[in-house]
């Protein structure tokens, strides 16, 4: 929300300065995102006179002026304004000044061949407004030579951060009042008098939908000239980031953005019958300001008349109804809505406006006399006009909480200890009334204050979280015992493998583009109602979409090899329908494995083989037993079906899947090489037993030294080089401790349909070194497990 300071002094009777403020509101809560100062970038602008103005003898629409900067010495400056002319008094652009509209800086040149010193301004070129078709007109007494800065004065511009529960900060008047608390001031009182009418109101004005709308109040006013709004008026909209449109609707939006008060005025000639808040009815639409047609559903609140909808409520008028600069007649409207039932329709038309984020947040529904007054005085005043009688169709919800507070709550809850007295003086600024037994009554405009916890926060945010003292936790004697979960752990251990063997760590996001998510879709995918953007509205059942984007965004802009990996949370449907949330992580090689070089020629591209390193490497860090694993297929559609597996342990739980991607995954994300993908489910890893369970045990080396024997079996071609050596290794668990291939023939020699597969063996005698008997007892029992998958021993 943005305001200038002049429009917070005429609320706020205060002398601080900008700076002081804006201090001020952060420590009251109300974060300033920045505070700007227009004038700060006119300092080398001047005001200047014009003393002639002579015709360019090379163009017939640019002027030669004699500009006087009050110093003795005319400059000549070349410029096609209209309206320049002798005596005009204007602002002069001089060589060096940047004009903030575009960021230009002005130099000494030559137009047309005729020497000009700078440029007289528009106020479209100097960033305060949209006129351009002549230079700025100044009084004749402006002081020449004066900095066009210091003579506009400074009027800086806060820009503050609402956080959702503060609706009573929405308006000027909200942020004052918190100000005024805090001791920056006095706050004014609302200058609104109540507007007698002297006619009956000639429209009916009713709700009939009182739980979307509880109350409706409305008046017209007769004979007002519409038009543009006066100076003042249009500054205060421009420094919040309005654009001034017509005296009507600049009332109404300054009574809005000021006082945190939304209201509608309607042309009444373009109303037909009585005025109601209605729900819409089956079918229809609306046309709203913004040119939109909106479809309505039934339970949506709309404004209507004997035409149709007019209105969503609370949300964005209708295009049909809106005030012109024919306008004679209005209806004006204040009510108030149910903010759960604005939020909703606003969500479901995707529809956001000031008023919405007012409503829904709940405005002060004590307000609604008091604001039709300000707007009644603010049209008369400005537009002219005779007002009727106010109509007041249903009741706002005016009742005020109650709580029980005790006032040392703040020490215990808040960390301060503050006097009563103090406290009492805190809370009456802010609008609550505590009564002797310290029963506080909280202000309509507060609907955020529930609890006694939520007054201690205004108490101490107030007196100064800064006074809070540093208070450490206690802590126990002896060892600090770990806070961190096991899968904390776990994530942290991958986290440092990872990084350790290359692998750059990735933060996506969690939601994904459907289109995207649906190519790692195995079931049915999760999508939000109310997304951050369309783009954005799946929740994503894998890691991989994110990475391969951002992996698509490192090779767009030239990087050689991606090496990414991310650790986070996958999203499934569960049985029933329930969601899951699964721990994950994924890697994506692409790229260049390894560079060209004079050695090995060409640059070598990333295969399924470097995926299973990463995979094994992962999940024995994980704590998975590796040697235990099966190298399985069916790592899924996304992947290439001939150079993708997965890990298994046991024919069913699925740790791991890696492997390329398949060509039409990889085009569908407009990667185009070979991807080499991982994903591990770390949900599935089995959990190791005891305490203590991911120590490193205590390592002695073995008295003996350990054996070497070669074995080659002759095995079918289909059989996976992993089934053998799980076989091996399970031939003699108390003998065998390691099991490598080291060679995978296939040619000469060896049958059509088979291939050669050499083992090393590594064998680690215990208490005696090994005899010929041992060596060929342990020898057979390899031989015998290799025979069971189909394997014969080569001669």
């Amino acid at each position: 929300m943005k305001f200038a300071l002049s429009w917070l002094q005429a609320l706020l009777d205060t002398k601080a300065d900008a700076r002081t403020i804006a201090e001020k509101l952060t420590s009251l809560g109300l974060e300033i995102e920045g505070v700007e100062d227009a004038s700060a970038a006119l300092t080398s602008f001047r005001v200047a006179r014009v003393l002639t103005a002579e015709k360019h003898p090379q163009a017939d629409k640019l002027q030669v002026l004699s500009v006087d900067l009050g110093d003795g010495t005319p400059l000549q400056v070349v410029c096609g304004a209209p309206n320049a002319r002798a005596g005009l008094v204007g602002v002069l652009g001089l060589p060096g000044a940047v004009v903030p509209a575009n960021g230009m800086e002005l130099r000494k040149s030559a137009i047309r061949g005729v020497e000009s010193n700078g440029m007289m301004c528009s106020t479209r070129e100097l960033g305060l407004g949209e006129e351009h078709d002549g230079i700025i007109e100044l009084p004749a007494d402006a002081p020449l030579g004066t900095s066009f800065a210091d003579y506009l004065g400074s009027d800086p511009v806060f820009d503050v951060a609402i956080t959702p529960n503060r609706p009573d900060c929405m308006g000027v008047h909200g942020i004052a009042r918190d100000l005024a608390a805090a001791g920056l001031g006095v706050l004014k009182p609302i200058d609104a008098a109540p507007v007698a009418g002297s006619y009956p109101c000639p429209v009916e004005v009713r709700t009939d939908d009182p739980e979307g709308c509880p109350a409706f109040y409305g008046r017209v006013i007769r004979g007002v000239k519409n038009g543009p709004s006066p100076q003042w008026l249009q500054d205060r909209l421009k420094s919040a980031g309005q654009r001034p449109i017509s005296a009507l609707v600049d009332i109404t939006n300054y009574v809005m953005l000021g006082y945190g008060r939304p209201a509608h005025a309607y042309d009444l000639a373009k109303l037909n019958g009585a005025v109601i808040a209605r729900r819409a009815r089956e079918g229809e639409s609306c046309l709203a300001l913004n040119g939109k047609e909106y479809p309505l559903q039934p339970w949506m609140t709309v404004i209507a008349d004997d035409s149709g909808v007019h209105d969503i409520a609370g949300i964005m008028g209708g295009e049909h109804s809106g005030c012109s600069d024919t306008t004679t007649d209005v209806l004006l409207e204040v009510a108030y809505f149910t903010p759960a039932n604005i939020a909703r329709t606003g969500q479901a038309l995707a529809l956001t406006s000031d008023a919405r984020g007012r409503f829904e947040r709940g405005v002060d529904p004590a307000f609604l006399d008091t604001g039709m007054d300000l707007l009644t005085s603010l049209i008369l005043e400005i537009c002219g006009g005779e007002a009727s009688e106010v109509i007041r169709a249903g009741t706002p919800p005016t009742a005020r909480k109650t709580l029980a507070y005790d006032p040392a709550l703040a020490g215990n809850l808040g960390g301060i200890d503050v006097a009563d007295s103090e406290q009492k003086r805190i809370l009456a600024a802010l609008g609550f009334e505590v009564s002797a037994d310290w029963t506080v009554a909280v202000p309509t405009w507060r609907p955020d204050v529930d609890a006694a916890p939520d007054i201690v926060e205004e108490v101490i945010r107030v007196h100064g979280l800064d006074a809070v003292p540093s208070t450490p936790l206690p802590r126990t004697d002896g060892v600090a015992k770990p806070t961190a979960t096991a899968a904390q752990m776990q994530e942290r251990r991958l986290r440092r493998a990872a990084a350790a063997r290359g692998l750059n760590e990735a933060i996506t996001w969690s939601f994904l583009p459907t289109g995207e998510a649906e190519h790692f879709a195995d079931g049915e995918l999760w999508t939000l109602a109310n997304p951050i953007s369309e783009d954005l509205k799946t929740m994503r059942p894998s890691l991989l979409p994110g990475l391969l984007a951002a992996t698509r965004r490192n090779l767009d802009r030239g990087t050689a090899t991606v090496r990414l990996f991310e650790i986070g949370r996958r999203y499934l449907r569960g049985e029933g329908g329930a969601s899951a949330e699964q721990p994950s992580l994924a890697v994506v090689l692409a790229g260049e494995a390894a560079s060209r070089g004079w050695a090995t020629g060409k640059a070598k591209a990333f295969d399924a083989f470097d995926a299973k390193a990463e995979a094994l490497a992962l999940l024995a860090e994980a704590g998975a037993p590796v040697e235990n694993l099966q190298v399985m297929g069916e790592a899924g559609a996304q992947f290439h079906p001939g150079q993708s597996a997965t890990l298994r342990l046991g024919p069913k739980t699925v740790l791991a899947r890696f492997g390329l991607l398949h060509p039409a995954t990889a085009k569908a994300f407009d990667l185009s090489g070979p991807v080499a993908v991982v994903e591990l489910f770390l949900e599935r890893i089995p959990v190791r037993k005891g305490p203590g369970s991911f120590a490193r045990p205590h390592y002695a080396p073995p008295a003996l030294q350990a054996v070497t024997r070669d074995f080659a079996f002759l095995v079918p071609t289909a059989l996976p080089a992993g089934d053998l050596l799980r076989a091996v290794r399970g031939a003699d668990k108390a003998n065998v401790v390691a099991a490598r291939v080291f060679d995978d023939f296939r040619g000469q020699g060896v049958p059509e349909g088979h291939k050669s597969l050499a083992v090393e063996v590594t064998l680690q005698p215990v208490e005696k070194s090994y005899d010929e008997a041992a060596l060929k007892a342990i020898t057979d029992k390899i031989v015998a497990a290799g025979a069971k998958l189909g394997g014969v021993l080569r001669a």
